[in-house]
């Protein structure tokens, strides 16, 4: 095992494990979004009856799948959308 003092996790608990987290604090938010993001997302904007550019970052992806989701009552069981 390396000892050079990096850790995983944390000190104290974190009840929700991040995953309520704002997209813009993802280490990958600013990655293309993935291609689940895209194809979601192609559904969601077409059942809402919007377009969207096809370049969207995965942070720019999740925020508009959560606000899609909440316009059509989708709603995830995890919190929102899952990302980096």
């Amino acid at each position: 095992m390396t000892e050079n003092n990096e850790t995983l996790g944390s000190p104290t608990p974190e009840p929700d494990a991040g995953l309520n987290r704002d997209p813009e604090d993802w280490v990958t938010g600013d990655e293309p979004m993935t291609a689940a993001q895209r194809s979601y997302l192609d559904t969601l904007a077409r059942e809402a009856g919007e377009e969207l550019p096809a370049d969207l970052s995965k942070a720019e992806a999740s925020k508009h799948i959560d606000r899609l989701q909440q316009k059509s009552g989708r709603v995830s069981g995890d919190g929102g959308s899952s990302g980096g």
